[in-house]
């Protein structure tokens, strides 16, 4: 089972950028389809950005052209370049696997993410 930690949160103005980072353990990480999720207060968990094992991505329309997600597979790590940040990407920001089922983890603390002037 793989295990993942997050960070990289923190209060950011409006426009400015973050970049997350998602540390995992585990000898197959090479070969899961890697996510980022966010939670904003009083909402639904939701899929930000998702990449496969070979690098293809997949965002949500909400962050299409500001955040990137990429991954670096000899450092078990997958991260998420936020740029022109917004107040309604205030949000707790999730990692998990999203292939296969059988290797999610219970859901985290997160790292949390305020944009705010």
């Amino acid at each position: 089972q793989v295990q993942l930690v997050e960070s990289g949160g923190g209060l950011v103005q409006p426009g400015g950028s973050l970049r997350l980072s998602c540390a995992a353990s585990g000898s197959i990480f090479n070969i899961y389809v890697m996510g980022w999720y966010r939670q904003a207060p009083g909402k639904q968990r939701e899929l930000v950005a998702r990449i496969t094992s070979g690098g293809s991505t997949n965002y949500a329309d909400s962050v299409k052209g500001r955040f990137t997600i990429s991954r670096d597979n000899a450092k078990n790590t997958v991260y998420l370049q936020m740029n022109s940040l917004k107040p309604e990407d205030t949000a707790v920001y999730y990692c998990n696997v999203e292939f296969p089922p059988i290797s999610r983890v219970n859901w985290g603390q997160g790292t949390l993410v305020t944009v705010s002037s």
